[in-house]
């Protein structure tokens, strides 16, 4: 099974960078459709959440990996550039 990171974006321009297996459940999640964390970033910081970008690896590690990396400020500088775009 494929894991994704994925970068979502709220509408008070927050971003979270994450990873998982399901990101549709996911995006659920973080907008409060299904049960999550009540003192998780995404929940404390309301809107609705939009994925922004998203990549596919074949193993955890990899996602995990690229997640780290746009979790820098060299990646998160590369998602500003990447926002521009969309």
């Amino acid at each position: 099974m494929e894991y994704s990171v994925y970068a979502i974006e709220n509408s008070n321009g927050k971003l979270y960078i994450g990873q998982t297996r399901d990101i549709e459940k996911r995006l659920k999640r973080h907008n409060q459709k299904l049960p999550a964390k009540k003192n998780g970033f995404t929940a404390i910081n309301k809107g609705d959440w939009m994925v922004i970008y998203e990549e596919r690896f074949e193993t955890r590690a990899e996602a995990m990996r690229r997640e780290k990396e746009l979790k820098t400020s060299r990646g998160r500088g590369f998602l500003k550039q990447f926002r521009r775009y969309i």
